[in-house]
């Protein structure tokens, strides 16, 4: 069972690694392409925020390649500087994208309300999940392969889990209210917004080889319990 842990987290390592150079390079194809609006990243966000009747979100550039996101708890969009300055269908893309969760933060989005409720369990199960599964499994000492000690470990992880599958539907929400909305504003023309549609696409599918990952992992987990528990 323990080869099988080892061979699902190389496959998804792999996989991961694999996704994410392919982003990279959309990123780069798509950074060289101006949109024909000519809106650089920070116009295109705070454009997004003011025709959603959002004035208490704040652009800001931050350090970082791909290190965009939106800031729920002091309410920022946090564009990197090649997203913030640029003009072309990626900044564009990235932009929006975050804005859309600045519209679902706004609007109570349900299921980034639940996403945002059980990120403090989150950052406990992150945490401990893996040492006391190890533990229970008997790779260190102090849970000795129990059983028990591998059933509070799988709960924990199961945690973080639910989180990565509540996660998916945020992420291609956000990235749905980002195209809609480029297209209706004429930021990007229709081809333009196909290509803009492929980047936010490869961006998502990080997002789904995690929660691959992760289930895989969990189930993993639960068949070594189940046989340990037999034993």
């Amino acid at each position: 069972m323990t080869i099988g842990i080892i061979f699902i987290s190389v496959i998804f390592m792999v996989i991961g690694m694999a996704v994410q150079f392919r982003l990279k390079s959309k990123f780069k194809e798509y950074s060289a392409m101006d949109t024909s609006s000519h809106f650089s990243g920070q116009e295109v966000a705070q454009k997004m925020l003011k025709d959603n009747g959002i004035y208490d979100v704040q652009v800001i550039s931050v350090e970082g390649s791909l290190s965009d996101h939106y800031n729920p708890i002091n309410k920022t969009v946090n564009l990197s500087r090649e997203v913030f300055d640029g003009r072309s269908i990626a900044a564009a893309a990235v932009a929006a994208h975050e804005c859309g969760h600045a519209v679902q933060h706004a609007t109570a989005y349900s299921m980034l309300m639940l996403r945002s409720k059980i990120v403090p369990a989150v950052q406990v199960s992150s945490t401990l999940s893996q040492w006391i599964i190890m533990a229970g499994i008997g790779f260190i000492g102090f849970g000795g392969g129990n059983p028990t000690v591998l059933l509070i470990g799988i709960i924990l992880f199961a945690v973080t889990t639910f989180f990565s599958i509540v996660t998916l539907p945020v992420e291609f929400d956000a990235s749905a209210r980002a195209l809609t909305w480029l297209g209706t504003a004429n930021i990007t023309s229709a081809a333009e917004k196909e290509k803009a549609k492929d980047a936010l696409k490869w961006a998502a599918l990080t997002y789904v080889v995690a929660a691959l990952a992760s289930i895989a992992m969990l189930v993993q987990y639960i068949l070594i319990y189940q046989s340990r528990s037999r034993d």
